[in-house]
């Protein structure tokens, strides 16, 4: 008898975080802190530690789960709480960017240093998500999106480097756990 949680049963943290994460950027998005951030870059690359923690533990194929059942449900969210072209912006630069850190990661996995999977994936991952969500919710708008969009990337790198030290702890206890 396997007393073990199914893996669908486990993904349903993930998948929550994942979903609070995403509707609230698209939310903070919207506020701007000055010309050159929003408060969306504050809570978005929390989105790439919970795609490299699942890809971590239970491998690429549950984490491009993940992020389509991710996606749908931050994208309905959104529509309802953040403006339609920012919906739809946040959307297609999360599908695009969150795959790309999955192949991104599984490619790195064996790489022999801890740190270069998850810093590589989101670091690139985040380039393609700021690039695709800023020019399609921004562009033609009149707001300093070209700013924005550096001033958020910037922040993303400092985030992606500061949540390595939790990615290392978490799937340390992953590891643990399994033993």
């Amino acid at each position: 008898m396997n007393n073990k949680p199914s893996i669908r049963a486990n993904l349903w943290p993930y998948l929550a975080a994942m979903v609070v994460v995403v509707v609230s950027a698209n939310v903070l998005v919207q506020y701007p802190i000055n010309d050159w951030l929003t408060w969306g870059a504050i809570t978005y690359p929390l989105a790439f530690l919970l795609t490299d923690l699942c890809n971590r533990r239970f491998g690429p194929a549950r984490a491009r789960r993940l992020v389509w059942l991710g996606f749908v449900m931050a994208v309905l969210l959104s529509a309802l709480l953040a403006t339609p072209r920012i919906a739809v912006a946040s959307g297609s630069a999360f599908l695009l960017a969150q795959m790309l850190d999955v192949k991104l990661f599984d490619h790195w996995r064996d790489a022999g240093k801890w740190w270069l999977p998850p810093l590589l994936s989101s670091s690139l991952g985040s380039a393609l998500d700021t690039a695709w969500f800023f020019s399609l919710a921004f562009a033609g708008t009149g707001l300093p999106w070209l700013t924005w969009a550096l001033g958020d990337y910037l922040v993303k790198l400092i985030i992606a480097l500061l949540l390595l030290l939790p990615y290392r702890n978490i799937s340390r206890r992953f590891r643990d756990q399994a033993a």
